[in-house]
């Protein structure tokens, strides 16, 4: 895992939905979550399965924010869980060994390493910057992928008010993705800003592994 995280805001226009979603696939999304906090069950049952069928026209899996019944029902690739939802090891049990299931753990590695042992696919942390979509009463310090690196051995994703810009540091600091909204869904451009996410993970390969080094350096 490895790349953009595209998460899908609020919104009922599903062509729009899908217009900006397949730009940003055709800018090199890795992975799609499926997020609508205000619709409707039958709004929500028919923008995942049109989000589902397009994503796999570009081979790339979907997961669903909350809703494990909408993924069985779909038939999608996994579910993201938060704080609040049904617990890792619940969802995993009911999904089977082989679909994806997120971990959002904030800023806490507790979570992260309950997550590894209740058979997490990754662990997401964040808000690492104020968000426009996803209101947090904390700020995630970047050091915690150093730390989450020595002790879990999940894919790491990020979130919270990301740019290509101020991602860098968490890339940097070893974040296998970082999830979107904005930045992509209000460009006026997604598949570009996509690219420019996506390309934040050949740039800084070796600026993760210097500060792996590093860090290990003075332990």
């Amino acid at each position: 895992m490895r790349g953009l995280y595209l998460v899908t805001p609020n919104w009922d226009d599903t062509d729009r939905l899908l217009h900006c979603t397949r730009a940003a696939l055709d800018g090199g999304v890795a992975l799609v979550q499926y997020r609508h906090k205000d619709a409707s069950p039958e709004l929500r049952r028919q923008q995942g399965a049109a989000l589902l069928a397009l994503c796999r026209r570009y081979g790339r899996p979907l997961v669903i924010n909350d809703h494990l019944d909408l993924c069985l029902t779909l038939g999608a690739d996994g579910v993201h869980v938060g704080g609040t939802d049904a617990c890792v090891a619940q969802v995993r049990a009911a999904l089977g060994p082989d679909k994806i299931v997120g971990a959002s753990c904030y800023g806490d590695l507790a979570l992260a390493r309950a997550a590894e042992r209740d058979g997490a696919t990754y662990a997401a942390f964040g808000g690492f910057y104020p968000s426009p979509v996803k209101r947090y009463s904390f700020t995630t310090a970047p050091d915690i992928l150093l730390e989450a690196r020595s002790q879990v051995r999940l894919p790491l994703v990020v979130i919270g008010g990301m740019t290509p810009d101020n991602a860098v540091p968490l890339v940097e600091r070893g974040a296998d993705m970082v999830a979107a909204i904005t930045s992509v869904y209000a460009s006026p451009d997604p598949a570009a800003s996509a690219r420019q996410f996506d390309a934040l993970f050949g740039a800084h390969r070796k600026s993760y592994t210097n500060a792996c080094a590093n860090v290990n350096g003075a332990v």
